[in-house]
């Protein structure tokens, strides 16, 4: 055609129409793998903990433990430590000035031992000296004469054995009653589990300096992960008023639960205030195994009802919890495990009978997901026994039964949250397998026991196993969930000021990305954590992500609208029609557009807000109540190879599914769930805190055998759901709990389901996964 390309009127032009630049990827903001901001400093080992501070006129400090599990204390004779030299106090039941017990939720533990031994370790003194090896000697030559008691080791025997406590040793009894009793299945299967004591193990150990105030006060240095309950309950062991105490957060290397323990910072606030000196104390690792609480010890009895197809119809339990010598969180952890006692399963009718009990036993307490990981291993080997015997595929036979929202819980708590439990279960399921090794030396690393273990290839064998779990986010049964945070703007700077404390669970990065989210500021300040800030709460649950996430947003969007109102005035807009990104303000029809920094003019702009989620309900006499904020689920698959003569079990794989509301940093979501995945593999293998009759054996990392990286299984998480929960903040879900929880049970599964053994205590023994003769 004529002037075809020509560019004259009516032609159509031929030159070629570069494609659109590419758009780069968000660098900053929720949804972004934003690295953590001590990241580098942490893997430099520059990264500044409790055990790396230092003060002028330091004194060093050392506690005096007793090496009995229950003795009567006769007399404690300091004068021989007194008249050392270098020696400058020592402090003892008889110093407290103020309240002498300490507990969460009750009070029952005393900062010394004053009659009472109730468990092995129990501090009995505390000395300050010059040096730390002075403090040792000193503290060794405190003279106590005890009169060594009976320990009562068994917590079945707690029942009826002598009070340890003036209030006796039932700590909780939870009754729970949902449906008929009467109904009975047409299959039945019972099972009787054990599960043993695991350590929080922290990459540090326990430390911590004081250091006196003029006023009188004094500031406490501790890798706290609740500081405003920490000042208040130092404040009213000294008998001063919580303005007279600070406590400062340091780097916490590693918590999960085991910070909780008050009884450094106590010892080391007592003595500078007696020395008028900074005191500091670094726990070995013997003496943070015997300070810190545990994961409870729990015998579980079952009895699971259910019909010829295999629908669940009653669940029977008794569970019972051995807190050790002191109450701490154990009628929480008894809640969870009363309540989740039936699994992510729909169960019509459910008895379950809780107890929580005290005993001559290291102290036990929070452990990330206690009580729920323990009943999650016994309902899950109650699974397992049901398939077996209606032979139907495990897999199967937990699709037949699984929760969906909507569903009831035992506690008749109706599940309103996301719970995709079916969808994790066929993620799991489907996910291909691995191949199996090949019969070559060179692969014998790939055995049992690795390239130095005695197995023969002819004696392994494989087990596919599945694991369904659950865990509830933040306080239960009527706990105040509340958290206040302030964000400040200056210049092209952010400050969010925030006292949840960072505990390795990755909220310090959360809220820089929550304030780049909603602010478009990319350069994100997290002020240092002290109890001149309002009160945040424990790092706990998951509670900081939604509770305290939910705070900074708040006061991030306030700090926004303070930004944006001028300038939509200005322009006859609303502030919705202004967007903020990579510092720069614009509006929908591009008519205004300024940096962050100009809108600013010079100006500082803040706002705090607080953030608190619907109210819970303890569980009333009958196991009844909405107790329950939010749950998170979580499917694994284990797959497990096993000598069965020598007993030793490799994990081949673990396949995750998980629903986690949103994504909210997608690198921290995955590497916490394979470190939960690792933790979960050290419960069901290796870890073990063992007592002979309570006194704790072996205390050190030599002979507690937590699982390295040589141990840790190919990890493939195969499934994220993000189904936002709207009652969350960004529709977030917990994410480090559950796996821990799930995948225990899911490794004894493939260990059952290779050695066709009834697996019903962890961790795994070798006598349990030998086949037998």
């Amino acid at each position: 055609m004529a002037g075809m390309g020509d560019g004259g009127p009516g032609s159509v032009a031929t030159a070629s129409v570069p494609p659109p630049a590419a758009v780069e990827p968000p660098t900053h903001g929720i949804g972004v793998s934003l690295p953590s901001a001590d990241a580098a400093a942490k893997a430099q080992g520059t990264f500044p903990y409790a055990a790396d501070l230092w003060a002028e006129g330091l004194l060093w400090a050392a506690v005096l433990r007793a090496p009995h599990p229950h003795a009567r204390i006769l007399s404690i004779d300091t004068s021989a430590a007194a008249r050392m030299p270098g020696v400058r106090a020592i402090v003892t039941h008889a110093d407290v000035p103020g309240d002498a017990a300490h507990g969460r939720g009750i009070a029952d533990r005393p900062v010394f031992a004053s009659d009472l031994v109730r468990h092995h370790g129990e501090p009995i003194a505390a000395v300050a000296a010059d040096h730390p090896d002075t403090a040792r000697l000193a503290a060794a030559a405190i003279a106590v004469e005890y009169e060594v008691l009976e320990p009562v080791t068994d917590p079945e025997q707690a029942f009826s054995a002598e009070p340890l406590h003036p209030d006796g040793n039932l700590i909780r009894h939870i009754p729970l009653r949902f449906g008929d009793p009467d109904v009975t299945g047409e299959v039945i299967v019972e099972g009787l589990y054990r599960i043993g004591r695991q350590d929080p193990a922290p990459i540090g150990a326990e430390a911590g300096l004081a250091v006196p105030r003029p006023d009188g006060g004094v500031e406490i240095y501790t890798a706290s992960t609740d500081p405003h309950a920490d000042r208040d309950l130092a404040a009213a062991c000294f008998g001063l008023t919580p303005e007279h105490v600070k406590v400062v957060v340091t780097g916490v290397p590693g918590a999960m639960g085991d910070r909780e323990d008050a009884g450094t910072q106590l010892a080391l606030g007592l003595l500078a205030l007696r020395t008028g000196h900074p005191v500091k104390l670094a726990a070995t690792r013997e003496e943070s195994f015997l300070s810190h609480a545990h994961r409870h010890p729990t015998l579980l009895r079952y009895r699971h009802h259910a019909d010829a197809e295999g629908k669940l119809l009653k669940v029977e339990a008794q569970i019972l919890l051995d807190a050790g010598a002191y109450a701490d969180s154990s009628a929480e952890a008894l809640a969870a495990a009363v309540a989740f006692a039936c699994g992510p399963y729909v169960v019509p009718h459910a008895f379950v009978e809780g107890w929580a009990v005290r005993t001559n036993n290291p102290p036990s307490g929070h452990v990330r997901g206690e009580g729920a990981m323990q009943v999650c291993a016994a309902y899950e080997g109650q699974m397992d026994k049901l398939a077996a015997k209606l032979g139907l595929d495990p897999a199967e036979l937990r699709m037949r039964n699984v929760m969906a929202t909507g569903d009831l819980l035992p506690t008749g708590q109706t599940v309103t949250c996301p719970a995709p439990v079916a969808e994790l279960l066929r993620a799991v399921r489907d996910y291909p397998l691995p191949a199996l090794p090949m019969d070559d030396p060179e692969d014998d690393w790939l055995l049992p026991g690795g390239p130095d273990g005695a197995g023969e290839p002819g004696a392994v064998r494989r087990g596919v196993g599945y694991g369904l779990g659950m865990v509830h986010m933040l306080g239960a049964e009527g706990a105040d969930e509340v958290s206040t945070a302030t964000v400040k703007v200056s210049g092209s700077v952010a400050t969010v000021i925030c006292a949840a404390v960072e505990t390795g669970q990755g909220f310090s990065t959360l809220a820089r990305q929550i304030v780049q989210e909603v602010l478009g500021i990319e350069d994100v300040y997290i002020a240092p954590v002290d109890t001149d800030q309002p009160p945040c709460g424990p790092a706990a649950h998951s509670r900081h992500t939604w509770v305290s996430g939910g705070a900074v947003e708040r006061a991030a969007r306030m700090v926004r609208t303070q930004l944006l109102q001028p300038l939509a005035h200005q322009f006859g807009m609303s502030t919705e029609l202004l967007s903020i990104a990579d510092g720069k303000i614009t509006s929908y029809d591009g008519v205004l557009s300024t940096t962050v920094a100009e809108a600013l003019d010079g100006k500082e702009l803040w706002a705090t807000a607080q953030c608190r989620p619907h109210p819970t309900e303890p569980l009333d006499d009958s196991g009844q109540g909405d107790a329950f904020v939010g749950i998170a689920f979580c499917a694994v698959r284990a797959v497990v190879d096993v000598d069965v003569e020598l007993g030793s079990v490799r994990v081949v794989e673990m396949a995750v599914a998980q629903d986690v509301g949103r994504i909210l940093n997608p690198a921290q979501a995955r590497a916490r769930i394979e470190a939960g995945i690792t933790q979960g593999v050290g419960a069901a293998l290796t870890e073990n805190l063992r007592t002979n009759a309570g006194q704790v054996r072996r205390p050190n990392l030599t002979a507690y055998a937590l699982p390295t990286a040589l141990d840790a299984p190919d990890i493939h998480i195969v499934k994220l759901v993000e189904e936002r929960d709207v009652v969350a903040p960004f529709g977030a879900k917990a994410i480090s709990a559950v796996p821990v929880v799930t995948s225990p049970a899911a490794v004894a599964a493939a260990v059952r389901a290779a050695t066709g053994r009834p697996v019903n205590r962890l961790p795994i023994r070798p006598q349990t996964a030998a086949a037998p003769e």
